[in-house]
């Protein structure tokens, strides 16, 4: 198996950094917050010896660049959409399988949607829809998504790097109590730490919230346009305890894929993927094979 390498790509006016492992079809893994690259380690060692396994960090998270490093709205799922559209074209690649989950996930709705051409099938690690609408502001929600609006505030930042240990608190927290697995990143947290103390990557991740605020509150009011159904095949695994994406807005998948496998994953909670990478790496892989996409991409 190949060896892990590191790259930047120049895409939309800044450098995306891309990490690679492995030959065979191409797979986009796409991280969430407070993630970048790393959180798909585990699928590099578990994949990497049947597929191109591609790991972006999104602009302003990670060591990728940021055409707009201060706060912006200019940070949501079109854009990043794009953002990986182009990068696509600058690895060569016309077509490709995406895996992610929680930002991923919203960025890979709008690829399936945006271009249809470049996707060959989706798999998701719990999947937010539009669907979810005002289940987000429901009483159990409301302390699960304060961070939401906090991450709006122009002080944000500055509050969470003030100094390497109030980063520690407020990352570890996100990282222990969405996970099942408590230890689950217990090993990996002074990485976590080094890369959200980045210069910029505090603000380049809460952008996303900023740039997502005013649609997600349109679908809290049902006042959201529900988009098309998405004909990909597409494949959907939700951690049973995920206290943030709950894994009871399962039921409205079918709404918004004509083609998918949805179901639960008993012994996760938001990481999916790293809490339960042997099954996460299986689900994976069977989903591809099922689709014939090793096959197509291969012919």
């Amino acid at each position: 198996m190949q060896d892990i390498t590191h790259t930047f790509v120049e895409t939309r006016g800044f450098a995306t950094h891309v990490v690679q492992r492995g030959d065979g079809p191409p797979l986009l893994l796409l991280h969430g917050w407070p993630e970048f690259w790393a959180t798909w380690e585990p699928m590099f060692d578990r994949l990497g010896n049947r597929y191109r396994l591609i790991a972006p960090d999104f602009r302003g998270f990670g060591e990728s660049g940021n055409p707009m490093p201060g706060r912006t709205d200019q940070a949501g799922a079109d854009v990043l959409a794009d953002d990986i559209a182009v990068l696509m074209d600058r690895l060569g690649i016309a077509q490709a399988g995406f895996v992610g989950h929680d930002v991923g996930a919203f960025v890979m709705q709008r690829l399936a949607l945006d271009h249809p051409d470049r996707v060959a099938g989706l798999f998701f690690f719990n999947c937010a829809t539009h669907g979810v609408g005002a289940r987000f502001r429901e009483p159990r929600q409301i302390n699960e998504i304060w961070y939401q609006t906090f991450h709006q505030m122009p002080f944000a930042p500055a509050l969470v790097g003030a100094s390497r240990g109030a980063c520690r608190a407020y990352i570890g927290h996100f990282l222990k109590h969405w996970a099942h697995d408590k230890t689950a990143f217990d090993g990996v947290l002074e990485r976590w730490v080094d890369n959200f103390m980045r210069p910029g990557n505090l603000q380049g991740g809460f952008n996303w919230y900023v740039s997502q605020n005013a649609g997600r509150l349109a679908v809290m009011a049902g006042t959201a346009p529900k988009p098309p159904r998405i004909g990909q095949p597409a494949r959907v695994l939700w951690g049973r305890h995920d206290p943030v994406l709950r894994c009871d807005w399962i039921d409205v998948v079918g709404e918004y894929f004509e083609n998918v496998e949805a179901g639960i994953a008993e012994d996760a909670g938001h990481f999916v993927h790293y809490e339960t990478p042997d099954r996460a790496a299986a689900e994976i892989d069977r989903f591809f094979r099922r689709i014939g996409y090793r096959a197509l991409a291969q012919s």
